[in-house]
């Protein structure tokens, strides 16, 4: 007998105990798997769960899809035409410029740059899930300033946090507008933020959504301390290409380079990025009708008696369940062929959060709940 294998051990044990600790990632499902489940074909369901657009990317993604010719050979590292469209589009040099395979591979870089065990970042929930999973899959620890039961932020905590907590945390992770409730945050707040001792991570996933104070990726170059996310999943009907970029400090950017994988982003979402930024015209009538169906849903929900919806910037709507189950709402419209987004968790008990759809899903929605 071979003595190596009595001292085998099972490869569970040898893994890291505080990823085997770690909640599962709870990401929505994709059509296909969804019609199966529903027994609907996939032309039939209000897909209305994961702030998507129901509109799709530009045709002329399409067709550059279609014409590009080099498949087979690997992608530009540096993605230099990718980044200097970017650049006339967000109003900042290229050299400020990373793409991602999606904000989250951004999210994830920040967090291994940063962290080592011992460190920390600040998370401000109810807010997106992926600051605080990266950084505990980094080995970071997770200081929670939970936002008030308005959903605005408590600056007040978050300074209180920094200069109590140990370890000093090192990143601060904002969304603007905010998921899940839509909430814009000021720029006299982001100033106050951007004094105190650590990097802040502005993620304007929806800022092309919102009204008023735009975004704040123009401070950059003048601000050592901030990074700003952005993405064309939501504006540009990407989200299943995964692209997208950050503006990063130059001394950030310095590490950021020899730190990614050199061909993180692929040539399909590049070649897609492209066809993109040359028909905003197009995609911005897509985001003024999806800010118009935001705000039709708004004014809809709140004549709804167990329905509270909050207002939002982003391309969604979250309501508060008064008087009934939120779980047994997200069953009833599930069977009718609606998806919403449920949540019962700390901060979001008995809520749902809907997104902003073409005009006849916003009908077929408001339809089921009236059949409720």
């Amino acid at each position: 007998m071979d003595e190596r294998k009595s001292e085998r051990i099972p490869m569970s044990q040898a893994i890291r105990k505080d990823v085997a600790r770690m909640e599962t990632y709870a990401p929505v499902k994709p059509f296909d798997a969804l019609s199966r489940e529903m027994g609907r074909p996939a032309e039939d369901i209000v897909k209305l769960d994961a702030n998507e657009n129901p509109y799709g990317p530009s045709p002329r993604v399409r067709e550059a899809l279609a014409a590009y010719p080099w498949y087979h050979i690997y992608p530009d590292p540096q993605q230099t035409r990718l980044r200097e469209a970017l650049a006339d589009y967000v109003g900042v040099p290229a050299e400020y410029i990373l793409p991602g395979h999606g904000a989250d591979e951004l999210i994830d870089y920040l967090c291994r740059l940063f962290l080592m065990p011992g460190d920390a970042i600040i998370n401000c929930p109810p807010t997106f899930g992926m600051y605080s999973f990266d950084a505990r899959l980094s080995g970071g620890e997770v200081i929670e300033v939970w936002r008030r039961e308005d959903f605005s932020l408590d600056i007040g905590a978050v300074e209180k946090a920094v200069r109590e907590s140990e370890p000093r945390p090192k990143l601060l992770f904002l969304t603007s507008p905010n998921n899940p409730d839509g909430g814009l945050l000021s720029h006299v707040a982001l100033r106050r933020l951007l004094r105190l001792p650590l990097l802040v991570v502005v993620d304007e996933a929806y800022i092309e959504f919102a009204e008023g104070e735009g975004s704040v990726a123009s401070w950059v170059p003048e601000t050592p301390n901030l990074v700003v996310l952005r993405t064309f999943s939501k504006w540009a009907g990407l989200a299943g290409l995964r692209l997208g970029y950050g503006i990063f400090p130059l001394e950030l950017m310095e590490h950021l380079w020899k730190f990614k994988q050199p061909y993180n982003v692929n040539v399909a979402a590049t070649a897609a990025g492209l066809a993109s930024l040359e028909d905003l015209p197009l995609l911005r009538e897509r985001v003024a009708a999806l800010k118009r169906e935001r705000d039709r849903l708004y004014t809809e929900l709140a004549a709804i008696p167990y329905l509270q919806p909050l207002a939002s910037q982003a391309n969604f709507v979250l309501c508060r369940v008064v008087g009934r189950s939120a779980a047994a709402l997200h069953r009833a419209l599930f069977k009718q062929g609606v998806l919403v987004r449920y949540y019962d968790k700390p901060g979001l008990r008995n809520f749902i959060r809907i997104s902003a759809g073409r005009p006849e899903q916003t009908d077929r929605l408001l339809q089921a709940l009236a059949s409720l």
